[in-house]
């Protein structure tokens, strides 16, 4: 491990201020693991103590599809367990919390190290588009992770279901136009936290799993704008006034008008987000199509200076 970032930031002073991020985030881990590791006989003996319940069911195949087997088969447990699935189950909120901070540190790396070249205004939204919720909640249904989660909400199956329902729509990521559970990127980051501490804390354990859950990886050629960011942005260009109307609290919608003309309209009750992407990515298409403008894409040279 320390290999690799001693290589990574040696004389790069423009990064000194990402090398104190990565130390804090280290910083972070280590203290953590301690209590994760402190909290493994709690778990065991919660585990064998459960007569309410059954333990995970064929944590092999969970396994298998990972491509690594646990020394300690507890932390496999723990990382399925939804925190609704009893009053004294030790859920996997803690093991999420660790994979949250190694697969940012991972994919981190990983880009560093891809893309000699790209600038921090696309490492970053490059990397938040590889480690959202909608993108991890997708790995979680291509590798059935729903099929183990234990829980103890019956809405959490509907909600899981109207996602995979409308994932064809979208073949590689919505861009905030879809309401992606976030059970689904929890279990996939405790999952990444359960193989990080019993691998005794491997980087390169950890993302020998990180990638097969992740792939497809989302690169540079692949990446789009969110909505929002593209109606502004192709607005601004050709000197088109943009004004949102927000009926969320009261319909659960978002009106857009482009000069004063209602161009899109966006409705979903469980998110505000997703009704304003609704709506703008409305918009956009109809400036687009009925305007004849020029689409606007992630890779065009200015875009993610702007900030709305």
């Amino acid at each position: 491990m320390a290999s690799w970032l001693e290589s990574l930031f040696s004389p790069v002073k423009y990064f000194v201020a990402s090398s104190r991020r990565l130390q804090k985030y280290g910083y972070i881990l280590s203290n953590y693991v301690k209590g994760i590791k402190a909290d493994e006989k709690e778990t065991k003996d919660s585990l064998q103590d459960e007569v309410r319940t059954e333990l995970l069911r064929n944590p092999e195949e969970i396994e298998k599809i990972i491509g690594y087997s646990f020394n300690n088969r507890c932390l496999l447990h723990q990382a399925f367990t939804h925190i609704s699935y009893h009053k004294d189950c030790v859920s996997y909120e803690r093991l999420e919390y660790v994979g949250d901070s190694i697969l940012n540190l991972l994919i981190t790396k990983e880009q560093f190290s891809m893309y000699p070249n790209l600038p921090p205004g696309l490492l970053t939204p490059l990397r938040a588009a590889n480690v959202d919720t909608e993108k991890l909640a997708r790995a979680a249904v291509q590798h059935n992770f729903h099929k183990y989660i234990r829980h103890g909400q019956p809405v959490l199956r509907k909600r899981i279901q109207a996602f995979m329902d409308v994932l064809p729509e979208h073949p590689l990521h919505s861009h905030g136009l879809i309401d992606a559970p976030k059970v689904l990127a929890d279990v996939v980051e405790s999952t990444l936290g359960a193989v990080f501490i019993d691998s005794n804390c491997s980087i390169d354990t950890t993302w020998k799993v990180a990638n097969v859950l992740l792939k497809p990886i989302i690169t540079p050629n692949m990446l789009q704008a969110n909505p929002v960011k593209k109606l502004y942005e192709i607005c601004q260009k050709n000197k088109l006034h943009v004004r949102l109307v927000d009926l969320w609290r009261r319909e659960g919608t978002y009106e857009v008008f482009i000069n004063n003309q209602l161009r899109g309209t966006g409705k979903c009750l469980e998110k505000k987000e997703i009704a304003l992407n609704r709506a703008a990515n409305n918009a956009y298409n109809e400036v687009v199509t009925t305007i004849g403008l020029k689409e606007i894409t992630a890779s065009d040279k200015n875009f993610w200076k702007h900030e709305y």
